[in-house]
């Protein structure tokens, strides 16, 4: 798995965590005061980057969480079927398909270039150039 450990007090927003094995994007962070009797909790709102879905993580501040390590790769558009894209990496001239986001849908033609975040053998159109 492509992640690295870290503290959770170590996380800020934008930054990515793993929360229920899917790689999120940090949204909101709450920590609680410690207490008489154990560590200040950290309560870790993330937004998925490939499913859109909030979780929520809840840990001590100096508790254990994965981080993915998220690659950000540039792929030129072949060819445009449905809501698929057909992609070629400029570097290996790879050819594969992703599934074209909805705020992106119309934006995404033959010939444009795309950015693709890529993490933990995964890979997501996230803007076009």
């Amino acid at each position: 798995m492509a992640t690295i450990p870290a503290q959770a007090k170590e996380l800020r927003e934008g930054r990515f965590v793993v929360i229920e094995g899917e790689p999120c994007r940090v949204v909101q962070i709450e920590t609680s005061s410690p207490g008489k009797h154990g560590a200040a909790k950290m309560r870790i709102v993330g937004i998925g980057i490939f499913d859109d879905v909030k979780r929520t993580l809840l840990k001590p501040s100096d508790g254990d969480v994965e981080i993915p390590i998220v690659e950000r790769k540039s792929g030129q558009v072949v060819s445009v079927s449905g809501d698929m894209a057909q992609l070629m990496d400029p570097q290996t001239y790879e050819m594969f398909e992703l599934k074209i986001p909805e705020e992106l849908k119309g934006q995404v033609e033959a010939g444009k270039e795309v950015e693709i975040l890529e993490t933990m053998g995964r890979r997501a159109i996230q803007r076009v150039r």
